[in-house]
């Protein structure tokens, strides 16, 4: 396990790059041999649109990368955080750490964004998308971005886990945001096995639904139960699922300026 562990804390920001370009490559390839939909559009441009939020994401990383490693510093001089106050196995100590980061900076933060008014205007440009696919899972405004941020923060302090935990989590979750917003299609009896534990395409693909009630279903990132616990899972047959917004005019979908500045278009209406 300290191998293990060793190995995520010792990841160079290249290595972290380019996991995400291995994530998105998979993901890519799997769309071309088993899709779950034929999307009628130009898959390389859609990529580098989705992709300039990419840059925007891993700018804001860098900086709050610099505040997670004082609040490590802080949490880990001070002993604050419930893994000092638990005697468990390391490995049951990460998979702790991992739910708590899936639940607070995922679930909790995702349902948070559908609720709050101004936090909703910046998380529909994510929404926006019309042509869903694994570059779909990069597509974030900033302030949608810094948002979930700031909440993977709080779930570090309440933690008090080590980097390495951490690092873990991330490298998961990159994993499970390409492979969920890919357009693939799995066997039907493995889709509904994986996603008693685990976000699935076909399971997350509701979640982009062009209306609500849809909209707000599925919040999860990595583990589908709690959306089972709270009562937020859907699902169904996918292929009927219609992308985009009902609030947002689909022939902007593309233009990167204009989703920049739809947090504060006050035009579009979030009730």
């Amino acid at each position: 396990m300290d191998a293990f562990l060793s190995f995520f804390e010792n990841l160079t920001s290249l290595e972290k790059v380019a996991w995400i370009f291995i994530c998105l490559s998979i993901s890519w390839i799997m769309e071309g041999a088993i899709p779950l939909i034929q999307l009628n559009y130009e898959k390389w441009k859609h990529a580098g649109r989705n992709l300039i939020f990419l840059s925007t994401s891993m700018l804001i990383n860098v900086l709050f990368g610099l505040a997670t490693v004082g609040i490590f510093l802080w949490t880990s001089q001070n002993e604050f955080g419930l893994l000092y106050l638990i005697d468990l196995p390391v490995w049951a100590e990460l998979l702790l750490s991992v739910m708590v980061l899936d639940f607070i900076a995922q679930y909790m933060a995702h349902f948070i964004l559908h609720r709050v008014a101004w936090m909703w205007k910046f998380h529909i440009v994510h929404h926006s998308d019309t042509e869903v696919d694994a570059t779909t899972g990069t597509r974030h405004h900033p302030g949608d971005y810094i948002i979930r941020e700031t909440f993977a923060l709080f779930a570090i302090v309440i933690m008090g886990m080590p980097l390495a935990f951490y690092l873990v989590y991330r490298i998961t979750s990159i994993l499970f945001t390409y492979f969920s917003h890919a357009n693939i299609k799995l066997p039907l009896w493995l889709d509904k096995i994986l996603s008693l534990f685990f976000i699935t395409p076909s399971m997350h693909k509701f979640h982009h639904h062009f209306e609500r009630p849809w909209t707000d279903t599925n919040f999860g990132n990595i583990f589908s139960f709690w959306d089972r616990i709270f009562g937020t899972l859907v699902f169904g047959d996918a292929t009927q699922v219609k992308y985009g917004l009902d609030i947002l005019d689909d022939k902007k979908a593309s233009d990167v300026l204009y989703q920049f500045k739809v947090p504060f278009d006050k035009s579009i209406k979030t009730d």
